[in-house]
């Protein structure tokens, strides 16, 4: 028989913790705010490096558009030049416009190779970077973050909207440039070639501008839509996949269908709407070109019959007129990724320049050396006051003193402030006014490592990483030799069980630890705790896994592992309140109740009421 309950387990968490975002949130969106001019100076940060690189492949493919564009230049004047010199049995003009075009077909070969080359390597390394940094600031941000911006919506950034990204910088900016450099090009080709022609094929780029801005903003509220639909799908499956037990548990498989369905339909949707826009632009665009075409061509060719341009000339600016309008679609294609892209460097943006609402100290202090004749810290809490975002006010008012060396259980009902005690000491949070001290050093004064090294925390979440029980072990020192984490494992009462694993302390866990029990991954999660020896240790319901046996082993073992130091033990299980030194009954954010187990027992207050329900189940 289990022991009895102060209140029933798993419940203080959601209690404590942020609930469901608002509808004026910025959490419920896909978007996070992004800063005026965060997107742009992402943008200059990523390619700052690589200038160098940036004007080199710039270039390359300026060489590469005057190779291209020589051609027509070379067909005029084959055709007014080169052709009546033949006639006239001069064959060296002919001969020169042939090895000219092979030379520049060549060199045109050869600088787009060039390029492609060099701009791979520029668009890799931009990648490269965004992605270490969208991994590197989510591992930075906040717990209060975290618990409000699902990981599906982050994966989505590093996924798909880095994708995004990567196919404007492959494909996308090499059609954007390549227009941009044949329109200055063959503008000029063609007001050299005849002010007449060049005039009205200059005027005929004015429909296609307007006829891009419109498809722009339209494009640009789909683009933003279809983003946000899919990383909506990416966060139902990743939530779904991560509650596969639950779902097989209450049998949500056809509930969690049907929501994926109506999610799946929506992204299906905003891609419709996305390839409608583009249709929309293609077709209009080929309109333009063509009757702008064959326009040019009928008067260059009545021009030509009255003998007032070359025939050449006309041969000339139609093939460059060609080869401004065959682009023109794949502007279009520029201009579905980058709709795309900058949708989604947007969020990109909006999530790096979130700040941790835990930051570091500007100017972080050290803790003073230890006592000798104990490992543990005094902690105080000095007047704090903290509340979640989308709740009252947790901890009204709290000042609680805890001696170096002291272990002090924590019980109470639901929604006490337990946990969140826990938290503000890790230094989760911060209180909103207040100070949480550690031997005088307030923790907001510590930088993460020191701190770190002092305070360790055991949740009753058990979670390990794929790899051995050895690496989970040594998280908290990495340069632990063997001989150190069998030692902690002993310690623990973990020694056995891992030693008759397949393969002893080098079994892989697997994901989350999935390839033992939760109980012995509760086991490995104390290993792991004492190992990093902290000075101060914080159990949130860290026994909840463990059956009565193994239970009883870990509170020995506890027991002389916590000795000297000072630890807080957040307690629903009665019988963990066994190893303190101290009880703290704890009611909406106040202490109720402060004593040894056994003057508390002793009493007549809440506290004593829950152990003689506790003792009655054990009968």
């Amino acid at each position: 028989m289990t022991a009895t309950t102060a209140t029933a387990p798993g419940k203080e968490q959601s209690a404590e913790e942020p609930g469901p975002a608002g509808p004026n949130d910025p959490f419920d969106r896909d978007v996070l705010p992004t800063p005026p001019g965060a997107t742009a100076a992402l943008l200059r940060s990523l390619l700052a490096p690589m200038k160098a690189r940036v004007a080199v492949t710039t270039l390359l493919l300026l060489l590469q558009q005057a190779a291209v564009q020589a051609g027509p230049l070379l067909v005029a004047y084959a055709i007014d030049s080169a052709v009546p010199a033949f006639r006239r049995d001069d064959l060296g003009p002919l001969i020169a416009v042939g090895v000219a075009y092979l030379l520049c077909a060549l060199a045109s070969g050869v600088l787009q190779y060039a390029f492609i080359l060099l701009s791979a390597r520029v668009n890799q390394d931009v990648l490269l970077d965004l992605r270490g940094r969208i991994f590197r600031h989510a591992q930075a941000l906040s717990l209060d973050f975290h618990e409000r911006y699902t990981s599906g919506r982050l994966i989505s950034r590093s996924t798909t909207d880095v994708e995004s990204l990567r196919e404007l910088l492959d494909e996308g900016l090499q059609e954007l440039v390549t227009v941009i450099l044949s329109f200055v090009y063959i503008s000029a080709m063609l007001l050299w070639l005849d002010l007449g022609l060049g005039t009205v094929a200059v005027a005929s780029f004015v429909p296609l501008y307007l006829l891009v801005r419109l498809y722009r903003r339209r494009a640009a509220r789909v683009y933003t839509l279809r983003s946000t639909a899919i990383a909506a799908v990416i966060v139902k499956f990743v939530e779904t996949m991560n509650g596969i037990r639950p779902v097989r548990a209450f049998r949500r498989e056809a509930a969690n269908d049907a929501d994926f369905r109506v999610l799946n339909t929506r992204h299906e949707r905003t891609n419709g709407d996305a390839l409608l826009e583009m249709a929309r632009y293609v077709v209009g665009s080929r309109l333009v070109a063509n009757t702008a075409v064959a326009g040019i061509v009928l008067w260059g060719a009545y021009r030509v019959a009255g003998g007032t341009l070359a025939l050449g000339v006309l041969a000339a600016a139609v093939l460059y007129l060609r080869r401004l309008y065959d682009p023109i679609d794949r502007l279009g294609m520029f201009l579905n990724s980058y709709q795309s892209a900058a949708a989604s460097l947007e969020k990109i943006a909006g999530l790096l320049a979130q700040t941790p609402s835990v930051p570091e100290p500007s100017a972080p202090r050290q803790l003073p050396a230890l006592a000798s004749e104990h490992p543990g810290r005094e902690v105080v809490f000095d007047g704090v006051r903290f509340g979640y975002r989308t709740g009252g006010e947790v901890l009204p008012r709290f000042d609680l003193t805890m001696p170096a060396g002291q272990t002090v259980a924590v019980v109470g009902s639901t929604g006490a402030g337990k946990s969140t005690l826990a938290k503000l000491l890790a230094r989760f949070y911060d209180p909103s006014d207040g100070r949480v001290l550690l031997d005088g050093v307030d923790l907001r004064e510590l930088a993460v490592p020191e701190l770190r090294r002092g305070v360790v925390m055991v949740t009753q979440e058990a979670f390990l990483f794929s790899g051995t029980v050895a690496e989970n072990i040594a998280i908290g020192r990495p340069d632990a030799t063997r001989e150190e984490i069998e030692q902690a494992a002993k310690a623990i009462g973990a020694h056995d069980f891992i030693s008759s694993l397949p393969d002893g302390y080098d079994t892989d866990v697997r994901k989350r630890g999935g390839r033992i029990s939760a109980g012995q991954r509760q086991l490995v999660a104390f290993a792991r705790a004492l190992l990093a020896d902290p000075a101060v240790l914080i159990l949130d319901e860290a026994t909840s896994s463990l059956d009565i046996p193994g239970e009883r082993a870990v509170q020995r073992a506890m027991s002389t592992v916590l000795h000297g130091r000072t630890a807080v033990v957040i307690a629903h299980r009665l019988s963990t309140v066994e190893i303190a030194d101290r009880v703290l009954v704890m009611e909406h954010g106040k202490i109720v109740e402060d004593g040894t187990p056994a003057e508390l027992v002793a009493g007549t207050g809440r506290f004593a009421d829950l152990h003689r329900a506790w003792r009655d189940s054990l009968a």
